[in-house]
């Protein structure tokens, strides 16, 4: 059972190790390079892509770069041509002291999709430093007494360089007393050989040079000056309590707090074993981190520690006794982490702005958060408020990306601010935040959108060109040139001419004007259509409908259809002697080409031979007789009739009604202008076409009666009291139909009747103005956009004057 849970447990790893590497997308791989310290920058050490054969091509796009914990970068990535060269000056010796490896670890990344490769390039060594001895000078006291063959320790020269450029041998100045050990020089230590015996008698103080030199090419040598004071017996060095102390130490510890107390000890007495503590080899970036009490062997921080910088210190502690002889030992501090570095948040790659049409899941930001503590103080987590509209992800590594949870609409949320949190699982955990402020591109969703459907304006007639008649807006909540709107009208026709005759539009203000005078009377109203559109690439557009109603305006005086207007011909109402009072004598037709109460008529007599014979139908237009007529009036009646429309302020036109008080035409010895009596002015002149006329008149009457005799039956006389026939061509097609108005009604019929004895021909049948003659037994009608008909019946004994709408 264990085998199968086993061989279970490791087939779901590795199908989860599978299933990991689909989704992250991501290649790792591990390149190492190997380069000289002291490198100069722009120096190429290897080619990136190349070596993982990606095209160069693509790196810029991928934003391919090289990253470094460290606070220097030392390399950098060549974008065109993906070579990796130095970038800074390297030293390995800063870098790594004495280690014999020195290897720098870098991170190659790349983007889209996201790669990750780790990069090792190995610092060589090359011969940069000259050995050192600890000191300038060394004493060294030695008893006279001293046999040949002793031996006496020096501490070697240090050469912070490695391999052959270290140190590799040592050469001792010319004397006769002292030689080197040539076997010492591969130990820790250099041993002075004495191979004769000493006299301080005879010789006190020795003077001895000790050469280092090192393997280079070319070699570097450092000297020491050893001074050799004969003296008596000192045969003991110091010895320490253990070879090796180590300590642990907090990187919060305090200037002065004590790190360890080391002890060595002499069994030679007096000067000769009294001991000195000296710290041999630091390096600059740790000579003043400690200092040790010379006579105690209390080693103390002398400075702010950091374990981010450095997590462990090793010192060589050198005690020395009175007689010059040393020992040494080895110190080995571990610097303890602290969680005192929050997380750093580091925007790597930022999409700013976003369409809004972007797709959910897209890859907005790429962040890295790096933790300098260690352990469990360097592990984060990263999160971002709920209520947005984005999700962070973790990725490789310390890595996250920063994409889209939801559809975005820039009409709605035009920017977001994100804030991104980070805290490290330290006691207490730290943490720090960042805000992107991430702005919604635009995208020309939106049509405009009018603030109305349809639009009504109202304009008067006779208005001036360039009126201003209504304005229509329309709203577009897109930005800049997506959400500019431009007007326009529909192209159309109205009564077959371009509406653009009629009316313009605004582009920017979307303000409509007419373009000329509009006539009520021609037409009452048209509809046209406004087109908004913005400058969206495509652009969107919506319409809305703008009907335009022409208002009337009294600007069209009645227009009298009968009698005719003076001058153009003479007509006359024969009056029978026997009428009565309230007979109907004539009738005054009058239409108004406007509408409403405009076209209201208004009928009156301003001026009559015998203003009280007959009297007028204010709003039909009748003429009655008054009172029964007498012989004593006279045989001529000449009406002044006024028509007013009720329009402001009103208009008004006159004729004159010429009425003859007779029963049969032979009564009347001759027939003259019956204006006479108005133009006595023109007297002489009025004789003689009187006398023309009535000689003009007689004979064409003989043959008028002549022809209504013969065509009695068949032609039936249009007459209505005077017997005069109304022509249709002064029906206008615009007169308004109001009831009592004194114009022709919608339905209004004239029963015209004969006289007693008409068939001897008794009338006076008057040529009408109008050119056109009806023909018998037919249908007056007016053009196809008039509506009136005139009706006459097949017998002659009526008339019907209809307006059919």
């Amino acid at each position: 059972m264990p085998n199968t849970l086993g061989r279970f447990t490791f087939r779901w790893r590795i199908w989860a190790a599978i299933l990991y590497s689909l989704l992250v997308r991501v290649a790792v791989a591990d390149l190492r390079y190997s380069v000289p310290e002291e490198t100069k920058t722009k120096h190429i050490i290897g080619s990136l892509s190349k070596d993982l054969n990606l095209d160069p091509k693509s790196l810029r796009s991928r934003k391919a770069r090289l990253d470094y914990q460290g606070d220097k970068r030392y390399c950098g990535v060549d974008l065109d041509s993906g070579h990796i060269f130095v970038l800074e000056r390297i030293d390995r010796e800063a870098l790594c002291g004495t280690t014999p490896s020195c290897l720098l670890q870098f991170e190659f990344i790349l983007e889209n999709p996201l790669e990750l490769h780790n990069v090792v390039l190995e610092v060589q060594d090359i011969n940069d430093n000259a050995p050192v001895f600890p000191k300038d000078s060394i004493k060294l006291e030695i008893s006279e007494t001293a046999p040949t063959g002793s031996k006496f320790q020096i501490s070697r020269a240090r050469d912070v360089d490695i391999g052959r450029n270290s140190v590799q041998n040592y050469f001792l100045s010319q004397n006769k007393h002292f030689d080197l050990d040539a076997r010492s020089s591969k130990d820790r230590y250099v041993d002075i050989v004495l191979k004769s015996n000493l006299d301080r008698e005879t010789e006190g103080e020795h003077s001895l040079v000790l050469t280092a030199v090192d393997g280079g090419n070319p070699p570097r040598s450092g000297s020491v000056v050893i001074l050799v004071l004969v003296q008596d017996v000192n045969d003991n060095a110091p010895v320490f309590s253990q070879s090796v102390y180590r300590a642990q130490l907090m990187e919060n510890a305090l200037p002065g707090t004590s790190v360890i107390h080391i002890t060595a000890t002499d069994v030679d007495e007096g000067a000769n074993g009294q001991i000195t503590y000296y710290i041999n080899h630091l390096s600059e970036s740790t000579k003043d981190l400690f200092q040790i009490d010379e006579n105690s062997g209390e080693i103390e921080v002398n400075s702010q520690l950091d374990h981010e910088r450095a997590s462990s210190y090793e010192m060589e502690i050198q005690a020395e006794d009175g007689g010059g002889q040393t020992s040494h030992c080895k110190v080995m501090i571990e610097i303890v982490d602290v969680n005192d570095n929050a997380p750093v948040i580091t925007v790597k790659s930022l999409m700013n702005p976003i369409p809004e049409n972007i797709a959910l899941g897209s890859e907005v930001a790429v962040l890295n958060v790096k933790d300098q503590d260690s352990g469990k103080n360097s592990r984060v987590s990263c999160s971002i408020p709920t209520n947005l509209s984005f999700k962070l992800q973790p990725s490789i590594k310390n890595y996250f990306t920063l994409t889209t949870a939801t559809f975005l609409d820039r009409e709605k949320v035009a920017e977001y601010n994100v804030t991104i949190t980070a805290t490290d699982a330290g006691t207490p955990p730290l943490l720090s935040t960042a805000t992107l402020n991430i702005q919604v591109g635009d995208i020309n969703d939106n049509p405009p959108v009018f603030d109305e459907q349809s639009y009504s304006a109202y304009v008067a007639e006779n208005n001036k060109a360039g009126t201003s008649i209504c304005s229509v807006t329309a709203r577009d909540p897109d930005w800049r040139q997506n959400g500019t709107v431009l007007y326009s009208l529909l192209p159309s026709e109205v009564n077959g001419v371009p509406v653009s005759s009629f009316l313009s539009i605004n582009a920017d203000t979307g303000v409509i004007h007419a373009v000329r005078s509009f006539d009520y009377e021609q037409f009452r109203s048209l509809k046209v259509q406004v087109v908004s559109r913005d400058n969206g690439s495509p652009p969107l557009s919506s319409n809305a409908t703008v009907s335009v109603f022409i208002t009337d305006e009294n600007d069209n005086s009645p227009q009298i259809l009968y009698p005719a207007p003076e001058g153009k011909s003479l007509m006359t109402e024969m009056v029978p002697k026997a009428a009565l009072s309230g007979s109907l004598v004539s009738k005054v037709i009058a239409v108004d080409a406007d509408s409403g109460q405009n076209a209201w008529l208004s009928y009156r007599i301003v001026k009559s031979t015998d203003p009280g014979l007959f009297s007028m139908g204010v709003h039909s237009g009748e003429i009655r007789v008054q009172r029964d007529i007498s012989e004593s009036d006279s045989m001529k009646q000449n009406l002044v009739i006024s028509v007013r429309d009720n329009g402001q302020p009103p208009l008004s036109a006159t004729c004159s009604v010429y009425l003859l008080i007779s029963d049969n035409l032979a009564e009347v010895p001759e027939l003259k202008d019956m204006t006479y009596e108005e133009k006595s002015s023109k007297l002489t002149s009025y004789l003689i076409i009187a006398l023309v006329s009535v000689s003009t008149f007689f004979l064409t009457f003989i043959i008028l009666i002549l022809a209504v005799r013969f065509c009695r039956r068949r032609k039936p006389r249009l007459l209505f009291d005077g017997a005069v026939a109304i022509p249709s061509a002064y029906l206008p097609p615009n007169y308004a139909e109001v009831e009592g108005a004194g114009t022709l009604r919608s339905s209004y019929n004239y029963d015209a009747y004969l006289t007693t004895g008409s068939h001897t021909s008794d009338f006076k049948f008057i040529r009408s103005y109008n050119d056109s003659t009806l023909p018998a037994g037919g249908t007056l009608r007016k053009s196809p956009d008039d509506s009136n008909i005139i009706t006459f019946s097949d017998a002659g004994e009526a008339l019907e004057v209809s307006s059919l709408d």
